[in-house]
């Protein structure tokens, strides 16, 4: 039978593809992968629109249990759900591996990533260079790797995205020193907290590859009826509240007129 691999969407139950449900009917056990991504919709609304149980899979099952995803699914088919497109800002690479390796076929159904819908801000995406990741800094980790990258699009004139950290079923640093886990609430980064990561870095190096005067575009719920978009400069996101997750940001790179029109539709306003 046949492992399907589908991309949700952005926003809730209603953004999987036709082609997608009609292959998430035909399963008979569907996983829903909780961890790089959500909706904006309680996976009980999955359940009811696909009329099925839903299976919710987090870091542990996925990465070291994933013989329990693919048991049966060469007698069964076996639903892999995916927030965004599948091979979006998060690959699953190792789950088709695996598949591969048992024999059992693998069809990949795409859908809207956050690699694509940030095109909504008016920046055109071929303009766009490697992508970042900004983890949430703690006292004694505050990584900046993503510097360099960021350097280097903006060297060459191109924007940058800044995929912000989301922390889902992780274990608290306390409980791991005690030998029992106890699982931290999850907790979504804001764009006003990746702005002040990101200041806060630059200040570190002072190699100006950004500055607080540096143009970015703040988006948020991204699909969703009440998406924000918001362009200003980047000390000035700090202070602004975009509300509930999933956030991220573009450091803008050298534009063109075309998209300098679209981005002043969403400029803060003085």
């Amino acid at each position: 039978m046949v492992l399907y691999i589908v991309g949700l969407g952005l926003y809730d139950e209603k953004d999987i593809t036709v082609r997608g449900l009609e292959a998430v009917k035909s399963c008979e056990r569907i996983f829903l992968e909780a961890y790089t991504s959500i909706l904006c919709c309680d996976h009980a609304k999955l359940e009811g629109l696909y009329g099925k149980p839903v299976v919710v899979a987090d870091r542990e099952m996925v990465e070291t249990e994933a013989d329990k995803i693919l048991d049966k699914a060469d007698v069964e088919n076996v639903a892999f759900l995916v927030v965004g497109d599948p091979f979006g800002a998060t690959t699953h690479t190792d789950l088709q591996l695996r598949a591969k390796e048992k024999g059992i076929p693998v069809q990949v159904i795409h859908n809207a990533s956050v690699m694509n819908a940030v095109g909504v801000c008016g920046l055109q995406l071929y303009r766009y260079g490697e992508a970042v990741s900004i983890v949430f800094f703690t006292e004694t980790w505050k990584p900046d790797s993503f510097y360099e990258r960021i350097a280097a699009n903006r060297s060459r004139g191109l924007h940058t995205l800044c995929l912000l950290d989301i922390k889902v079923k992780e274990p608290s640093l306390e409980s791991l020193a005690r030998g029992k886990l106890v699982y931290e609430p999850p907790r979504y980064m804001s764009i006003s907290t990746a702005a002040e990561q990101l200041l806060e870095i630059e200040q570190i190096r002072g190699e100006g590859a950004y500055s607080g005067d540096t143009l970015c575009v703040g988006m948020a719920r991204l699909g969703a009826d009440d998406q924000k978009v918001v362009v200003a400069p980047l000390k000035d996101l700090i202070d602004m509240d975009f509300g509930g997750p999933l956030h991220c940001l573009v450091i803008v790179g050298e534009t063109h007129p075309i998209e300098d029109e679209i981005l002043e539709l969403y400029k803060l306003k003085q």
